[in-house]
């Protein structure tokens, strides 16, 4: 595949074509639900710390709220673009569909090299955003939350900012804040909890035993790395392989999660792990394991290597990992795809959660939240599943029947189309 020419929200489209055409779909909804209602795209000038000012360009997508208000991470990349933000929040979209929540879609993005900035650069920046965007954010309106390189920090100075803007607090405006500025506890690792019990009911599904079996991690992030860890406690799976940006490592007896997180804290990657031996992102994929996590970024499973993933279970932690023709080759040899906008699900439920504690101002505790996404997570699950087996789909177009039906019901009932 070139990859120069792919474009991620034309796959977004077309995976929604694909189940428009199952489902039958009203010409005029189905055309509503290609496109973002709305987009704000932002120029940032950034005092940085030697004193000159830097342009940075930003965006934030609304896709569609007719299921309420939009939900979506903020992204800071040095390769972000806007068809991509686009996409991603038409995934949120779907998503917040698939596990059943009272939530539209949205994302939010900054070009820019957060690892190149300092702490107060970083900050200004953070802030700069919100002054542009603040307008079209709110608890009713449009709630950020992190996203990739964004953490609970920035959050904290977004939803600072904002409060100055209106002149008072509005904690549920953002989620993934810290515990001590309205965060909800179990937030962290959500993400990979909800993949996790997605990975348990898919192994009911196949008659699969998850004690003992390999799995392979790409991406090592907090999706990638909290999956290696809830992985070996709840199900005692035996990671063999785990990447980063910078390369991979394998290790057949297993990789322990503490001493691959303590050599990633203390060296900035998880290459050279002692005893391991050191193998690329592209090899990682097609290891043979039992269950394999892409958990980085778009498009590693395509057309060109989908034949040799050798995973029985692939459990989608990134957002749009996989190419449509790779979804058909990997339904056509048997392997199991968990889709991303379920599987990675987690995130935006307990950001959900978040909001509600917010709205009313009392919080959980932690178990409170796992049971409640656990029961979240396992209910989305099934009805994917038997969607995809009664329409005699891949699991992907089974996620998108049950997500777009459930937004152009409220599309049809609000009489837009």
């Amino acid at each position: 595949m070139n990859k120069k020419a792919f474009n991620p929200f034309e796959m977004a489209q077309r995976q929604l074509d694909d189940a428009a055409a199952v489902l039958q779909l009203d010409p005029a909804v189905h055309e509503l639900l290609r496109w973002p209602l709305r987009e704000l795209h932002v120029t940032l000038p950034v005092k940085m710390d030697d004193g000159t000012t830097r342009i940075f360009h930003g965006f934030r997508v609304q896709y569609n709220d007719a299921r309420g208000p939009n939900k979506g991470g903020i992204r800071f990349h040095s390769g972000e673009t806007v068809d991509l933000v686009r996409a991603l929040a038409a995934w949120m979209t779907w998503k917040c569909a698939v596990v059943d929540i009272p939530l539209g879609g949205g994302k939010g993005g900054i070009i820019c090299d957060p690892k190149s900035l300092s702490a107060g650069e970083l900050e200004r920046l953070s802030r700069a955003y919100i002054r542009q965007v603040g307008r079209i954010l709110g608890l009713e309106k449009d709630v950020p939350a992190p996203d990739v390189y964004t953490t609970p920090q920035i959050m904290a100075w977004m939803m600072d900012e904002y409060a100055f803007m209106q002149g008072y607090n509005e904690y549920g405006m953002i989620t993934g804040k810290p515990l001590a500025l309205g965060g909800s506890a179990g937030r962290g690792d959500a993400t990979a909890r909800g993949g996790m019990y997605c990975l348990r009911e898919a192994a009911k599904a196949l008659n699969l035993e998850l004690k003992g079996a390999t799995a392979a991690i790409q991406g090592y992030g907090n999706a990638g790395s909290f999956a290696h860890k809830l992985g070996v406690e709840l199900f005692g799976l035996k990671v063999v392989a785990v990447s980063d940006s910078r390369g991979g490592i394998y290790n057949p007896d297993g990789l322990d999660f503490a001493k691959v997180s303590a050599h990633k804290a203390k060296t900035g990657s998880v290459i050279d792990f002692p005893g391991s031996k050191c193998i690329s992102n592209e090899d990682l994929l097609e290891l043979d394991v039992t269950v394999l996590i892409p958990a980085a970024l778009e498009n590693a499973i395509n057309e060109d290597n989908a034949d040799r993933v050798r995973a029985r279970i692939i459990v989608e932690l990134a957002n749009g990992p996989t190419t449509p023709e790779a979804d058909q080759i990997l339904h056509d040899k048997g392997s199991y795809v968990i889709p991303d906008f379920l599987c990675n699900a987690g995130g935006v439920t307990v950001s959900y959660f978040e909001m509600v504690q917010n709205a009313y101002d009392y919080y959980w505790e932690e178990c409170v939240v796992h049971e409640r996404l656990e029961k979240k997570m396992t209910s989305a699950f099934w009805a994917v599943h038997n969607a995809a087996q009664q329409h005699r789909v891949h699991n992907r177009l089974g996620a998108y029947l049950v997500a777009v039906n459930r937004v152009a019901e409220a599309v049809r009932l609000r009489g837009w189309a």
